[in-house]
């Protein structure tokens, strides 16, 4: 019955996923034929969509991986579906919350929403307060499901044992296995984002009201946004990999990767590095302690590279000189792969101080961000998406040569999609502009080709929806 419970509530999730994915990107599409002047929007309205998008892109994405990861780890310890209900209902009504004050309150302050700009009110007056209320939602719906997912692992692993330190010796007498290990590292690094959520939106509620007789430290504020945002961002990736490292020798019909001391090594460095990137938003915040930006450059570069260089390497050892069973499944975990390196190498040419000095404020961000999301963590869930659609009902794999047209849909279109942000942002193309000033000769052309391609891309994700619709569907 549980096991029916969880295929039920899996099922809904994702397809409400693919569907609120779909509406997300015909508001990028908008923006950016906006931006191309194939359309003509209120500045404000922009705004509005771009704040819309940003969250919903970040928001659906982590609970995406919450899902896979909530689904595979009952294979290893006992989670309350109760819990995973409970979630999809918060999830649900943050939305409905964010939605309201973003397209109807008009609310546009950037899903950074960095203070004070919240209270310099160019919309509804309630506009403010809604949108922090759904975001409230958002972090307590998520910290609960990040808590009751941790103290499952405990219930059965010690702390030690949670984290692999047992694999930093030989032989040890009990087994972590990966998808336990990259899990609780994920997790614990969302929950203390997500803590640092609590302190901002209560300094935000403190002053929202008192008027304003209460003020806050913009650095601060700044500091707390990044924190939590940014962490929340790439852990939300890493549920992404847990998925993977459980799934993709499975499916390749290959056994079990397992946890060494490099991998345990790896990812227990991850949870400090990744706690600390966040510091390269900061660069151009002079007043910002010099520790704490040094801190920022180094940690960008680690961060990447326990998590990056152990799953190349496991992947390599996966395939290298092996006979794979090609599927959807792998082969969208593969593509993946390849697009969160390629957005992390951009990644880390914009945390280096010298070359962030020249790319801040460029569609250079928003390139490497789009790479290792919509070519990357997205493919980690959509090769989720279709395992357990076969899962739930009880299909094979698909190995058929129709996948090649989809996938090549997939590749076209989101490539040619980032790669028009990686030419604006070589070119200098300022990011966060509804429409561009004379000046920048070829932004628009940029954006209008990007709005394209991501059409094309938008073509794929239909496809797929349409894909594993019948086989969620089953589970009911």
């Amino acid at each position: 019955m549980e096991n029916k419970s969880l295929k039920k509530i899996s099922s809904v999730w994702v397809l409400s996923i693919i569907i609120i994915f779909i509406t997300a990107i015909i508001f990028g599409i908008i923006m950016r034929f906006n931006q191309g002047e194939d359309l003509s929007l209120a500045p404000n309205t922009f705004y509005s969509l771009m704040t819309a998008h940003g969250v919903t892109m970040i928001g659906i994405w982590t609970v995406a991986g919450f899902v896979a990861v909530h689904y595979l780890l009952t294979r290893y310890v006992a989670i309350s579906n109760k819990l995973n209900v409970f979630a999809f209902l918060g999830t649900v009504i943050g939305l409905i919350l964010l939605w309201v004050a973003t397209l109807k309150g008009d609310f546009h302050a950037g899903w950074t929403f960095l203070y004070p700009l919240p209270f310099h009110v160019a919309w509804e007056e309630w506009g403010t307060l809604l949108f922090l209320i759904s975001l409230t939602v958002f972090g307590v719906t998520w910290l609960v499901w990040s808590v009751g997912m941790v103290l499952s692992i405990l219930k059965k692993y010690s702390i030690s044992q949670a984290f692999a330190w047992q694999h930093f010796k030989k032989s040890p007498t009990v087994e972590t296995p990966p998808m336990i290990l990259i899990s609780m590292v994920s997790l614990v690094g969302i929950i203390v984002c997500l803590l640092a959520a609590v302190i901002l939106f209560v300094l935000y509620y403190a002053e929202y009201f008192s008027n304003g007789a209460f003020k806050s430290d913009p650095l601060l504020m700044k500091n707390l946004t990044y924190f939590f945002g940014h962490t929340l961002a790439n852990e939300a990736l890493y549920l992404g990999l847990a998925t993977l490292y459980e799934l993709l020798p499975e499916v390749s019909g290959k056994p079990k990767l397992k946890t060494t001391w490099y991998v345990a090594l790896g990812w227990n460095c991850t949870i400090i590095f990744v706690l600390t990137a966040f510091f390269h938003h900061l660069y151009m915040d002079f007043v910002q302690p010099l520790g704490f930006q040094m801190i920022g450059q180094f940690a960008s570069y680690f961060a990447s590279l326990p998590a990056a260089a152990v799953t190349a390497f496991s992947i390599l050892v996966l395939i290298w000189g092996n006979k794979i069973k090609w599927n959807l499944t792998n082969l969208l975990f593969f593509i993946g792969v390849m697009g969160w390196m390629i957005g992390g190498i951009g990644a880390l040419i914009d945390a280096t101080i010298s070359n962030n000095i020249v790319l801040h404020n460029t569609l250079w961000v928003p390139a490497h961000f789009h790479t290792y999301n919509a070519i990357g963590n997205v493919l980690f869930s959509f090769a989720f998406f279709y395992w357990v659609s076969n899962d739930i009902s009880g299909n094979s794999q698909d190995t058929s040569r129709n996948i090649k047209l989809l996938l090549l849909t997939l590749l076209i279109g989101g490539l040619g999609f980032v790669l028009m942000f990686y030419l604006g942002g070589a070119d200098s193309v300022p990011r966060r502009f509804a429409s561009y000033p004379s000046e920048f000769k070829n932004a628009s052309l940029y954006a209008s080709i990007g709005a394209w391609f991501a059409i094309i891309y938008l073509i794929f994700v239909f496809i797929f929806f349409f894909k594993i619709i019948k086989n969620c569907l089953k589970a009911f």
